[in-house]
């Protein structure tokens, strides 16, 4: 499983390229997996709303979302092999973002029943019974902005965005995921260069987090740790000081071997993002479980069908 990068955007109905591929997305979710009658799917309201396309880095439309004029979100769609990335939550807060720049003090939905936990987590509460729509269950959500003290429109959840456009960028946020850390830490990476996860301040990090007390654990996958080894890189003495609190696998299926991705998470939901990690160039956050939970995901699914890196343990300590 790759994880790649992606991105949202307001889109244009108007337009026959964007309304296509809206469409497109809704009708594969919608009518062909749920079998929601096309019908009802196309309601008459679409060019009167604001629509949000996700698109993957060549450009592929893979999730939309729509605001209606009646302050409702709704046609919230990804496609199945985007679910669990991160695309739905980031269509959502596009959509929440947009309807407080329009001054709106809250936002409706009717959520699927099996998406309730999803739309909890970004602050929506439901009410009333459950109801049958286009022969799904669902519950009616909403989401207040208003301060009930002084009517202020609340600000948007601070999820601790940190920038990842350069490799100074990166540095600056491997630093910060790895010290807001408490006792867990989560680190896929190809290959280690002797300037990434080597210096004094990051090594002080991951040792602080290995002995930070029970149940204290850093787990790292690595494709070569043998070239880390002969390359003398500043994290394996760490490694093999502290080997049962420090542990490192070696992915060895073919395709994940050949996933070029690199990400660091924690364990209070922080998480930096790369899609290739020789260009240091991706996404990263100090508090975001939403993005954080399916690199976590793959990240533990990939660490049982991999296999401990005895090469760094020549000692067998």
């Amino acid at each position: 499983m790759k994880l790649q990068s992606f991105h949202v955007g307001i889109t244009d109905w108007s337009k026959e390229r964007d309304r296509a591929a809206l469409i497109g997305i809704r009708q594969q979710v919608f009518v062909m997996e749920q079998g929601v009658p096309e019908a009802r799917e196309r309601d008459g309201i679409d060019p009167e709303c604001w629509h949000v396309l996700a698109r993957d880095e060549a450009g592929q439309p893979i999730g939309c979302a729509r605001l209606s004029p009646d302050h409702k979100i709704g046609r919230m769609a990804v496609l199945r092999e985007w679910r669990g990335q991160g695309v739905g939550v980031a269509l959502l807060r596009t959509l929440i973002q947009r309807a407080r720049t329009l001054g709106w003090s809250e936002v409706a939905l009717a959520a699927q029943v099996s998406a309730i936990g999803f739309y909890e987590r970004e602050g929506f509460i439901a009410h009333g019974n459950v109801f049958d729509d286009a022969g799904l269950p669902h519950r009616a959500m909403s989401l207040t902005f208003s301060d009930e003290a002084d009517g202020d429109i609340a600000p948007p959840r601070d999820i601790g965005e940190l920038p990842v456009a350069s490799r100074a960028d990166a540095a600056i946020a491997r630093l910060q995921v790895l010290g807001d850390a408490r006792h867990r830490l989560c680190i896929h990476w190809p290959a280690l260069d002797n300037d990434t996860f080597a210096s004094p301040d990051e090594l002080a990090e991951f040792r602080r987090v290995a002995i930070s007390g029970r149940g204290a654990q850093v787990r790292v996958l690595l494709h070569d740790p043998a070239a880390a080894l002969r390359n003398s890189h500043r994290l394996i003495p760490l490694v093999q000081r502290l080997p049962s609190a420090v542990q490192v696998r070696v992915p060895i299926e073919e395709a994940d071997l050949g996933d070029i991705s690199a990400y660091l998470l924690n364990d209070v939901g922080g998480y930096l993002f790369l899609p290739e990690a020789d260009r240091p160039r991706g996404r990263a956050a100090r508090h975001d479980r939403a993005s954080n939970a399916p690199l976590q995901k793959h990240f533990d699914e990939l660490w049982e069908r991999s296999e401990r890196a005895s090469v760094l343990q020549t000692l067998n300590i």
